[in-house]
This record gives structure tokens, sequence and C-alpha cells, in this order.
């Protein structure tokens, strides 16, 4: 497995998705307010991270790999603090990154005292894309194909990830013979069929095929539902401290039992899980191990407050702990 986090630098993954910027907010909650019973926050400091697709970006960046990024933003005054979070996990403000006045860039706000999320406040648009919108990003994501190893979609049901855009981008990468992971989101799984893997949590999988997954019995058959849905792709399905399960056509599932961590903050995780997963199939290797180290990084990753990055020291540190 180590030479497999080794061979996860320079790797270099397309990602299409949702945009979002991740505002903290930190400072101390000294009292209840005499308005309302709600704690008083006096504020300290305001920091941001990139957020949804950006942050399957940072995580990218931070194991070594290479990110494309192709998304959009408004045109508002976020747009400047999502540069600076951008720079500070180094990923590349790219050409695919669409600025736009008709829409605002999403943005989730946290307000954080004493190391606890108090309040989570959302900012968002979640109309579709224009016809012009989707081509300008096809256009992009088909030059960045030429030199990508992976493909990712990373579907916020912010409005990007269209049937017909995950379709388009689909086709194309797998003209190139490209690897792709797609992180859904919603009720229609048909626009990924054509993937190398679908990656859903349980609550994403229960509310595609509406089904309570109660037992092992309900959850092999929303898995098997999905499978049909998504027509060849393998299935990821994670499962939070019971870790994963691989579900692939016409062969067993696969068992992955999560790592025991503490856990502090599961904000972003399922980024990182995509992350590794993409990279490690740029890699070359088998989806069964690219499962196995993902479902590693994630054990790792949500030992961290917030939005978080794991690097390959750290996943090799932590392996090197087993």
């Amino acid at each position: 497995m180590l030479e497999l986090v080794d061979a996860l630098a320079e790797q270099t993954a397309l990602i299409v998705g949702d945009i979002m910027l991740d505002e903290y907010i930190w400072g101390d909650m000294t009292r209840i307010s005499p308005e309302a019973p709600v704690p008083v926050v006096r504020t300290r400091q305001r920091t941001y991270r990139p957020g949804g697709a950006a942050n399957v970006a940072a995580n990218v960046a931070a194991l070594g790999g290479i990110p494309f990024l192709a998304g959009i933003i408004g045109a508002d005054e976020f747009a400047d603090p999502l540069r600076e979070a951008f720079a500070q996990a180094q990923v590349q403000w790219t050409a695919g990154i669409l600025q736009t006045p008709d829409r605002a860039t999403t943005v989730k706000t946290r307000i954080v005292a004493q190391q606890q999320q108090v309040l989570r406040l959302d900012k968002e648009t979640s109309a579709p894309l224009t016809r012009a919108q989707e081509e300008a990003l096809l256009d992009w994501c088909a030059t960045q194909m030429r030199t990508a190893r992976v493909c990712i979609l990373s579907d916020y049901a912010k409005g990007v990830i269209s049937p017909r855009l995950a379709q388009a981008v689909i086709q194309r990468a797998r003209e190139q013979q490209l690897p792709i992971v797609a992180d859904p989101k919603g009720r229609d799984f048909a626009k990924y069929t054509g993937a190398t893997v679908v990656t859903p949590n349980l609550a994403e999988a229960t509310l595609a095929t509406r089904n309570s997954a109660s037992s092992p019995s309900d959850l092999d058959d929303s898995a098997r539902q999905l499978l049909e849905i998504i027509g060849g792709a393998n299935l990821l399905l994670t499962r939070g401290a019971e870790g994963m399960t691989l579900y692939a056509p016409n062969a067993s599932a696969v068992h992955i039992p999560a790592h025991e961590r503490a856990v502090y903050d599961v904000s972003g995780a399922g980024d990182t899980v995509v992350a590794i997963l993409a990279l490690a199939l740029a890699a070359g290797a088998d989806v069964t191990q690219a499962a196995q180290l993902a479902n590693f990084g994630a054990g790792l990753v949500i030992g961290k407050f917030g939005t978080a990055t794991i690097s390959r020291a750290e996943l090799r540190q932590g392996i090197a702990q087993l």
C-alpha cells in the first residue's frame, strides 16, 4: 500500500462540479442573549477554505496530484476570498472556473466557538447552467482530458452536474480511456451511467432508491438497484463508522471495515475519499485497492476539524502505525 501512496504524486485529475467557499467565523461563546435563548458569540477571526468540488481539488493537491478544476462561481464579494483559499491550498485558478453575475457563489458559513460548530449558514444558487455555460465547461474539459489521468464529477446539486453535462463529460472521458469517479447527489443516478465508480454515502443511496436500508439485505437490495441504474459502473457505498462496501456488477460485495479513529469532524470527508480513490485509479490501482486506500484516508481526515485535507506523508505515517 505504501508504494501506491507514493504513486499518487504527479497524477493529473480533471474535476468538474460545484465549487464552494467554506467560511469559518471563529469566536468565544460566553453568555446567552437576553433577546432570545441563543448563545452570543464574540467573533475573533474569519478564515476561508475551498469547499465542494474545490475541496476535492485541494485534497488532490495535498496528496501531490495536479488538479484541473472546472465549475462556476458568482462575480460577487466572495470571489476574492475564494481565490485566496485556492492559493493557500495550492490549487491553480483555471480558465475552467467561470464567473457570472447571474448567480451567487455558494458559501457555507460555519460559526465556531470553543472548537464547536454553533451554527451553519448557507448561501447558494442551485439553478441549472445555461446552454452556453455548459458548452464552455465542456470545451475546456475536452482540452484538459488530453493530459488528465482521471476524471471526477463532484456533484453537490448546485446546478453544474446536469444529466446532459454529466453524460457529455463521461462520454468524452471514456473516449480518452480515463477512469471516471462520480460523487453523487439527489435521486437521479442515471446521469452517472458509464462512470468507473460511483461513491454515494448511505443517506444518498437511501434517497435514490427510496429504500430504508434498515437491514443488511435491504442494503444489498439498494446497492443492486443502483448498479442497474448506473449501468456497469462500480458502486462504492460509504457507511461512516461501518466502513465501505464495494459492489461490482456480477461480483460479490467486498466490505472494507473502518479503521477505528476519534471522530472530530466529518465535513468534507467524502471529498478526501473521492480524491484518493481517483488518484489511485490514475496510478493504475484496481478499484478494490483504490477503495481500501481511500477508506484509510477517510479515517485520518475525520480526526481533523472542519473541511480538511491529508497529505501523502500523513497517509504513509498512518499506514506505518497499523
